[in-house]
């Protein structure tokens, strides 16, 4: 209940902060909106050409694009921004503070600033995975579905805040590690397209798909992350095997993600020493 109310803090400031500058929140919540229905004007288009996309049918697909934008908004309204933040925090000796106070402070470092902008998207993902469901023919989801779905997404935004983390900790040796932007884009990019279109065939041209599917499946599963509760929301999540594996990755890396946030600030050297 501390914990929550510290966080209740945290939300309410951010509204006075966004408030403060409202010309910049409704920037952000335009920008966001064009980019969402880019993207769905970019699918209408390739889907008036071809029925599927690799066992995904229009609607299908529109819902996977939803879970994975559900999912990258909380985690960039509540995540990503204190992620970035965590270099300056090391660079100007702002951490000491953080240190120092009676809260946890991986807490503290993770939820400290939330940017209320980015909630757009998630009302926008939830609008577009409402529709794509209601056009899906012959779906019928019960509550057990619906919860799985949840859970799975709980479990996809658990596995990019620990790698977040994770990338961010190294801050505490490097001084600066401003390069958070582009690796966390350069690894949504792969979580942006279902498992399926990596499989191979064939042909010697197709080995690379499958070293990556291989690899974001096993190793750091980011494929898992949208494509498994997608799939169980639409109903064709036939390899079960998956969903452990997703299970699996989520908890080790928080694990991981804990034992690295606390072994980085053991090797820090705040501002007074």
């Amino acid at each position: 209940m501390y914990h929550l109310r510290v966080f209740s803090t945290f939300f309410r400031n951010a509204l006075i902060r966004e408030m403060m500058f409202q010309g910049n929140f409704l920037i952000q919540i335009i920008t966001r909106a064009f980019w969402f229905f880019a993207q769905i004007a970019l699918f209408e288009i390739i889907f008036s050409k071809v029925p599927e996309i690799n066992a995904w049918e229009k609607d299908q697909y529109f819902a996977f694009m939803a879970t994975g934008m559900l999912i990258n908004g909380i985690v960039e309204t509540f995540f990503m921004p204190n992620c970035a933040n965590l270099s300056e925090q090391i660079r100007t000796g702002r951490l000491d503070f953080v240190l120092v106070k009676p809260v946890d402070s991986q807490f503290l470092v993770s939820l400290e600033r939330i940017n209320l902008a980015m909630l757009s998207q998630v009302v926008l993902a939830l609008g577009l995975l409402t529709r794509s469901l209601w056009r899906i023919p012959d779906l019928s989801l019960s509550v057990l579905q619906v919860s799985v779905f949840l859970f799975y997404i709980a479990l996809g935004v658990m596995f990019f805040y620990s790698l977040m983390i994770v990338t961010a900790c190294s801050s505490i040796f490097l001084g600066r590690n401003q390069g958070l932007y582009d690796f966390w884009f350069y690894i949504t990019v792969f979580a942006r397209y279902p498992r399926s279109i990596y499989d191979g065939q064939d042909n010697e041209r197709f080995e690379a798909g499958e070293i990556l599917q291989t690899g974001f499946s096993y190793v750091m599963p980011i494929l898992l992350v949208v494509t498994v509760p997608a799939r169980v929301i639409v109903g064709t999540l036939t390899e079960k095997h998956w969903a452990v594996v997703s299970l699996l990755a989520a908890v080790v890396g928080m694990v991981i993600a804990r034992v690295v946030f606390r072994w980085s600030l053991n090797h820090y050297r705040s501002a007074s020493s």
